[in-house]
């Protein structure tokens, strides 16, 4: 039955990658039709785009409309709601809302599962392993994002953790811009700042695998992770992180906010 199910999985990216692309007509986004029902939903939902202005949460369902024009999201083995769409748009748009033009490049397909999935993208209760909530993809899977709708859901509802897996994936898609997942992100922060950066990355890794942090543990395996680990707690909880790491903020900051 696992076999199957990888099988059927291999198709429908197979499917997407030789369905013909859209031509999508590029519109400004002020004169893009945004439903307006979206609004209610992000304002109870969307703690990022409840904190903007009312002019910023016009742009941000701009860009929702424009990554959803720009992106296939395909549902695995259950019937896909707008909700998922909406939450999958938001973010994507929340690491990258403050930069004019930005476009993920690196991405056409978001394919997501019902629940957590193990190495072999099995996910029924049945299999062993089941601990991933996300990941960006490679060879096959290149240009593909997978998603456990269970963890984009609860990134959202849980308003007092620090960690968000959707948000997470999309900074690992910001890393690889360059083309190179190094949790150092080109794309965000001036070369000068690099060595700063890293230093202060490899401090707050030791802190973390001495127990000297209340960031995520994972967080404290490699660069790659740490990147993405602190910027789900940047957007999660910025007032915590802000108290806790100053320092760290402060150049998050100057990679999301700033640049």
């Amino acid at each position: 039955m696992s076999y199957i199910i990888i099988i059927a999985i291999l198709l429908v990216v197979l499917f997407i990658s030789l369905k013909p692309k859209k031509k999508v007509k590029i519109i400004p986004l002020e004169n893009l039709e945004v439903p307006e029902h979206w609004h209610p939903i992000l304002l109870e939902n969307i703690l990022f785009y409840k904190k903007l202005t009312q002019t910023e949460q016009q742009l941000f369902r701009a860009k929702m409309v424009r990554f959803l024009e720009t992106t296939t999201i395909e549902a695995i083995h259950f019937e896909l709601e707008e909700f998922d769409t909406l939450l999958i748009a938001a973010s994507a748009i929340i690491p990258v809302f403050r930069f004019p033009n930005w476009n993920y490049n690196n991405l056409s397909t978001v394919l997501i599962y019902p629940d957590y999935f193990n190495e072999d993208l099995q996910f029924n209760s049945k299999n062993k392993g089941r601990n991933i909530a996300g990941l960006v993809g490679t060879g096959r899977f290149e240009n593909h994002m997978i998603l456990s709708r269970k963890a984009l859901h609860l990134g959202f509802s849980n308003k007092t953790d620090k960690g968000n897996t959707a948000i997470h994936e999309f900074i690992h898609l910001l890393d690889k811009s360059d083309g190179v997942v190094d949790g150092i992100p080109n794309a965000l922060l001036d070369k000068q700042y690099t060595i700063p950066y890293l230093q202060l990355v490899h401090k707050k890794m030791e802190e973390i695998n001495n127990d000297k942090s209340d960031i995520r543990n994972y967080g404290g395996t490699s660069e790659i992770e740490f990147l993405a680990v602190a910027g789900e707690y940047f957007f999660e909880r910025p007032k915590l992180l802000k108290r806790k790491h100053p320092a760290l903020y402060e150049m998050l900051d100057a990679c999301f906010i700033k640049s």
